[in-house]
């Protein structure tokens, strides 16, 4: 039997029959899109398929350098950290490229976690697309570097002096992956060995940097590939001495890294964006779509730029929007639709960072269209020529920090409304504490601009 014919919990208990296997890989993503995992034996995994199991509910109440959250209700000190319940989803199942002949099954939050599980919060925006009669087709694409070094050599640098794969500015280079022909095979064949297919993968301008787009899937498969290829492009790399990075922007001197979103809806199996009559072949639910996209991004932003560091790149001239503007085939806009027949209509979010979690980046990116279209929100004139460079409203201008981002998320009705009170309180209080702890830091900048001299 194949990982990808999985389905049921009887079709998982046989493929690990099969091939003999005493263990297998668990996962279950958090607030940060960190896949939080374990393995266990098969004796187990029985009888995790039949009523689940738990993980400490710390991992919804942790940040990225396991310190645990003091703003949050859900899970803290007070509550004394019990277990969270997760299901595991047998549809999940995947080969292990790393790992030959291991498996791994994703997992979500149940019961009372479940209102904060970032693939339960994406999976209630689907179950909202579907109640509208959509289907949510999507393609991530990101950015991300890769340097000759280990995750030992960052740190004895003070991540300073760091060497990429390649040198200088060198986009869509034949010579580049040409000569580093062995770790785009290997890339490549773990996205299919993986089930998450890439459909193009080259270098972008910057030194080691790459970009690759993902074949397009059902909205909830997107975002387990999306997430899946983060992970295991940096369990690739570090297996080879190397490091990738998805971080938003590692360096002043080079772009940032987005995770832009390619998307469309279908009904009853035909695309529902395209109409050769209207201008730019959008139709009126495209139209609408858009317009509720770019009417929330400012209110949802701390969904799809989650870290101090997602806001380095929000800065004029260097290919990441600031305001949330739309424009045909306009790359200086948050929203690019992009005309094409009527399967290849689309629109990409480019506002995204690849540091985003993928559940929630793409929660807030569709959630954001229905709402449009539920209000029937028209998006206006597209933005002609260099975004950055055109007047736009005040309430088209995004948060500058992320402190602020989690403030208009908090206050955002729409936010609630397609994503529950309990979600919102919680993550923007992570958000919050994320901010928080920034400010604890002093850094190089400050230390040179003001120890001596002030």
């Amino acid at each position: 039997m194949e990982a990808r014919e999985v389905r049921t919990a009887a079709d998982a208990l046989k493929i690990v029959e099969e091939r003999g296997l005493t263990h297998v890989k668990l996962g279950v993503h958090d607030i940060d899109g960190v896949l939080r995992g374990k393995y266990v034996h098969r004796d187990k995994f029985k009888s995790v398929l039949e009523g689940g199991m738990g993980f400490c509910d710390v991992v919804l109440g942790w940040d990225v350098n396991d310190q645990a959250y003091d703003n949050v209700s859900y899970t803290g000190w007070h509550t004394a950290y019990p277990d969270a319940n997760v299901r595991v989803l047998p549809q999940t199942c995947r080969e292990i490229a790393t790992e030959p002949g291991n498996l791994l099954f994703l997992c979500e939050f149940v019961e009372g976690a479940e209102a904060l599980c970032p693939r339960g919060t994406l999976r209630r925006v689907l179950d909202r697309a579907k109640a509208m009669g959509f289907e949510v087709k999507v393609g991530f694409e990101y950015e991300f570097f890769v340097f000759a070094e280990t995750a030992f050599s960052i740190r004895e640098k003070g991540y300073k002096n760091l060497k990429p794969i390649s040198p200088g500015f060198f986009g869509y280079s034949v010579l580049r992956n040409s000569v580093l022909s062995d770790f785009y095979r290997d890339l490549l064949a773990m996205g299919e060995t993986m089930d998450m297919g890439i459909e193009g993968l080259h270098t972008e301008t910057g030194a080691g940097v790459l970009e690759a787009a993902l074949r397009v899937s059902d909205g909830l498969e997107a975002a387990d590939k999306a997430a899946l290829f983060k992970l295991f492009t940096k369990v690739l790399a570090q297996k080879r001495d190397w490091l990738a990075t998805f971080m938003a922007k590692w360096s002043k001197d080079w772009p940032g890294c987005g995770g832009h979103m390619h998307m469309s809806l279908w009904k009853d199996g035909a695309p529902v964006f395209f109409d050769q009559a209207a201008p730019h072949r959008m139709s009126d639910t495209m139209r609408r779509f858009v317009g509720g996209q770019q009417a929330l991004m400012p209110e949802l932003l701390g969904m799809v730029a989650p870290t101090i560091n997602a806001y380095r790149r929000l800065i004029p001239g260097f290919w990441a929007p600031t305001v949330s503007a739309w424009g045909v085939e306009n790359r200086t806009c948050a929203l690019r639709v992009i005309p094409g027949s009527a399967k290849s209509t689309r629109v990409e979010y480019r506002v995204g960072a690849a540091d985003a979690n993928p559940y929630l980046a793409l929660a807030a990116a569709v959630g954001s269209g229905l709402w449009g279209i539920e209000h029937g929100i028209d998006p206006g004139e597209p933005v002609k020529g260099n975004s950055y460079e055109k007047k736009h409203p005040a309430k088209a201008q995004l948060p500058r920090t992320l402190m602020e981002a989690a403030g208009r998320l908090k206050s955002s009705k729409a936010a609630r409304d397609l994503f529950g009170d309990a979600f919102v309180e919680h993550y923007a209080a992570t958000r919050e504490w994320e901010e928080r702890e920034f400010r604890k830091a002093i850094t190089d900048w400050e230390l040179d601009r003001y120890m001596e001299i002030i």
